[in-house]
């Protein structure tokens, strides 16, 4: 029996290219494609992306024709990473392919260390190691 999905469940962005948005989540959100389709008008393909951590996706929908405001620079999707040191070896990545927003900063309990990259369609990711919201939600 399957159980039903509540609260937060997934955030959906429209990209231009599938293949080149699954890539990177692959290669700096360590996200896996669990659902992919094809679709017909003004949307080519669907695919879903999970960390498998949690019942959360991120939907990535091509299209050659509709489009969102990215998302930043400022607001941002948030990956939390094993160690500083993945954060650094992900922002070095990111500065080689010229698409980090902000390099890697400490900005203390409970930010933690973060840095900030771009998607291939202009949204931020937010690579960070310490923040505390397992901590700050399960202790209210």
């Amino acid at each position: 029996m399957h159980s039903i999905d509540i609260g937060l469940s997934h955030v959906a962005f429209f990209i231009r290219n599938l293949d080149t948005s699954i890539r990177f989540y692959q290669q700096f959100a360590n996200m896996t494609v669990v659902h992919r389709r094809e679709a017909a008008g003004d949307i080519q393909a669907v695919a879903w992306m999970s960390d498998l951590s949690r019942p959360f996706a991120l939907v990535l929908v091509e299209s050659d024709t509709l489009r969102d405001t990215p998302l930043g620079p400022h607001g941002h999707l948030g990956v939390a990473c094993r160690s500083r040191e993945e954060v650094d070896r992900l922002a070095e990545q990111a500065q080689h392919l010229g698409i980090l927003r902000s390099p890697p900063k400490d900005g203390g309990n409970p930010v933690g260390y973060w840095a900030y990259i771009a998607d291939p369609d202009g949204n931020t990711l937010e690579i960070s190691c310490g923040q505390e919201i397992a901590f700050t939600i399960y202790n209210t």
